[in-house]
Formats: C-alpha cells, structure tokens, sequence
C-alpha cells in the first residue's frame, strides 16, 4: 500500500526532471489534498514537530509535507504539485529575502502566492526571537552541545554579529543539526509563543 513518503520521493524525482508516471499512480493511492512547500529537512522538522505537539498526524489528513532542497526548487515543485501535475492546494513557508522568487515560481506554475506564510530571516531566526537566547542556550547546553558553541563563538568571524545571529549561524555547522534543533526548539515553545508564520501554517492545514 503507498503512503505519503513514498509519494514524496516521488514527488523529488518529479521535480529533478524524471518522470511523473510514479508521483501521478502514488497520488491516486492516497488521500492527498495539499502540498506544504518548504525549503529543507530543518522546517519539516520543525512543521511536524508542531503538529505533533497538537495532536495531528498530517499524513492521515492528506497533507504532504516536501522538503524542496532549497529555495530555488520552488518552481520546479510548484509544477509538479501544483495545478500542472497533481492539481495540489499548495501552501508553505518562505524566507522574506526569498518572496519574489517564490511569487515568480508559483505564477509560472500557475499556483498562487496566497496561503504562503513568510519568516523576517528564517525559521531557525523564528523560533530563537521566539524563545529568546538565553532559553536557546539552555537548550543548547541540555542537547550536549555547549562545547562545541563555545568553541563556535570565539571565532573571530561571530565577534560582530548578535547573539540570536551567532546561534542561528550555529546550527548550520554541522550536519543534522539544523534538522535536530528544528525539532528542539520547537518542543521548547510554550503554547502561545509559537511564531506566527509556523502557527498560521499549522492553522491553514
């Protein structure tokens, strides 16, 4: 029996310029109503995290949740979700520097840009404002990284950027991190602090 991860690498393979015969018999096997668009495995980390948090199983409620592999894929998955392959609702975050691409990539799909949800920075940007530094750093220390982000932090490099800056560039040094702490921060949040792209997302689900 399919299930959504396999139509989700489908999907990629799709959208990487392979043939949509797969994602096409996949799609009508499972009950898949819409698309949620995000740039890479540390948002999906972060959207499933959420949902889980409020007891949803975004699978069951035909919600395929795509990690695009970077911003710059949006069109090329817009066409194979949106109205030109699997006719999807597509939806998703975006990082503001990244809307124009975003509006562009939908249109030449013939997606709409509405029910897109944009961050100031990035997710990872987000949830830090969200929790602020000093509970991010606890978490850090909890997770048994405090080490190696003291080491990070007396690089010359991180002397002229913020803290909420230093931290996000963090959990972009190694691999898996950013996935781990999508995951971290967002268990971490009380319930009325999750950020407003992330919790207007879930809400439009």
């Amino acid at each position: 029996m399919a299930d959504m991860g396999a139509l989700r690498d489908a999907v990629g393979v799709w959208a990487a310029g392979g043939d949509g015969e797969r994602a096409r018999e996949l799609a009508g096997q499972v009950s898949v109503r819409v698309a949620v668009l995000l740039e890479g495995p540390s948002d999906v980390a972060a959207v499933d995290a959420l949902a889980a948090r409020r007891g949803r199983d975004l699978a069951a409620e035909g919600v395929c949740v795509v990690s695009m592999g970077g911003a710059m894929s949006v069109g090329h998955f817009a066409r194979v979700l949106g109205p030109p392959g699997l006719g999807l609702r597509l939806t998703g975050l975006c990082d503001e520097a990244e809307r124009g691409h975003y509006v562009r990539g939908l249109e030449r799909a013939g997606a709409a840009w509405k029910g897109f949800f944009v961050c100031a920075a990035d997710l990872e940007d987000e949830l830090i404002r969200a929790l602020g530094v000093t509970r991010v750093a606890e978490l850090v220390r909890a997770e048994g990284d405090e080490r190696a982000l003291q080491t990070f932090l007396r690089q010359p490099a991180q002397q002229d950027r913020t803290a909420q800056q230093r931290l996000r560039r963090f959990f972009g040094t190694k691999k898996g991190r950013k996935i781990h702490y999508g995951r971290v921060l967002v268990e971490a949040l009380d319930a009325d602090r999750v950020p407003a792209p992330l919790d207007g997302l879930l809400a439009a689900l």
